[in-house]
């Protein structure tokens, strides 16, 4: 029997009206609905087949119910039931551009600190399970965002956390996701430091004249590496300077990292607690291609682990690994020789390589394959 998505409730204004003829709610999901506030409508309704997450019951309601799911509110910093996808302004809630110490007490390190008080590690099954189900929630959101895309115009880029902001890699990276942006992908990365913020960057200034990427590197470079002083402050001067509306991007980081503060250039930002979800998802999704520019242990779990999805056809049809630094992937980190290797011999199968120093080339391959 084909079964249909739950409709998802999230404010008291999108409450749903019964059946046709009847007093019958079928097949909702309410998110941190408080329905003190709307008695009349947990009085007068069944629910049927519904759950109810966070949500705030009317004594008794609960006799309305049938076959439905109730999972009460657990108590956390974060809201273990996540409705959308956070953003540099929610996930950064606290934070005064110009009051760099309000970075330490902003909803961000809060989670973090608390992610660490806990365990990353953690045997406590309330906190697990809370987890779990913020995850769970992530995911759920970021699919309801990406149904806006075609999943072949979703591009993410892959590279290290610790590339300065003065580098000109990360301007390479910069102009490659402004162009792709353009032309109309949809640009995903890490959503943290360096390479990925480079990422989000890019898709920030998309739609705005090329020299406004000159100004907003010049304003980034008096905090090139993520951990000095001002990193996030500049970000946030940029942003200000150089408002996006009309543009997006998608930005997966994570807490498991969490001493790399996310970059509020992602206009979309799907931060998990477990990492091993968070590196799936991100892979998975960019089926547009996935841009490999230099990075480091992370990076290169990432070229294998998409090896072996695109292999396997796990999450479709394969997508083009497009290695951006000749001599990094060839000699410095000689990966992109052992991918062809083991693609001619057979150890892999559905691999669509290729290889350049060129932004421009990079480009085109992208928009060639989709």
């Amino acid at each position: 029997m084909k079964r249909y998505p739950y409709r998802e409730v999230n404010t008291i204004e999108s409450l749903p009206e019964p059946a046709t003829g009847t007093n019958m709610i079928v097949h909702y999901v309410f998110q941190y609905i408080d329905f003190n506030e709307v008695p009349w409508y947990a009085d007068d309704n069944t629910f049927i087949d519904c759950c109810f997450l966070g949500c705030t019951l009317v004594p008794g309601m609960d006799r309305r119910f049938e076959s439905c799911l109730v999972l009460p509110r657990m108590n956390m910093l974060y809201r273990a039931f996540v409705s959308e996808l956070y953003t540099g302004d929610s996930l950064y809630e606290g934070f005064d551009p110009e009051h760099e110490e309000t970075f330490d007490t902003c909803f961000d390190t809060r989670v973090y600190n608390d992610y660490l008080d806990g365990g990353k590690r953690c045997d406590d099954i309330r906190i697990t399970l809370a987890r779990a189900l913020h995850d769970h929630s992530i995911s759920d959101a970021m699919n309801d965002f990406l149904e806006h895309y075609n999943p072949r115009d979703v591009v993410a880029i892959m590279g290290g956390h610790n590339l300065l902001r003065t580098d000109h890699f990360f301007e390479n990276i910069v102009r490659i996701s402004k162009a792709l942006t353009e032309r109309g992908k949809l640009m995903v990365s890490g959503g943290g430091p360096g390479a990925m913020e480079a990422t989000h960057l890019g898709a920030w200034l998309a739609g705005k004249p090329d020299d406004t990427v000159d100004d907003a590197l010049q304003m980034l470079s008096s905090a090139p590496a993520y951990r000095d002083s001002h990193w996030l402050q500049t970000a946030f001067q940029v942003r200000a300077k150089y408002p996006q509306s009309r543009y997006h991007s998608l930005g997966v980081p994570t807490w498991l990292y969490g001493h790399e503060p996310s970059t509020p250039f992602a206009t979309e930002i799907a931060k998990y607690f477990e990492n091993a979800i968070r590196e799936d998802n991100l892979l998975a999704i960019g089926a547009g291609g996935i841009i490999y520019t230099p990075g480091a242990a992370g990076t290169l779990q990432e070229v294998f682990q998409d090896a072996a999805q695109n292999h396997y056809e796990t999450v479709g049809d394969p997508s083009p690994m497009v290695f951006f630094g000749i001599d990094y992937y060839t000699h410095e980190v000689p990966i992109y020789p052992l991918l062809q290797d083991l693609l001619q011999r057979g150890k892999y199968q559905n691999l669509m390589l290729s290889i350049t120093d060129s932004p421009q080339e990079v480009i085109d391959i992208l928009m060639e394959e989709n």
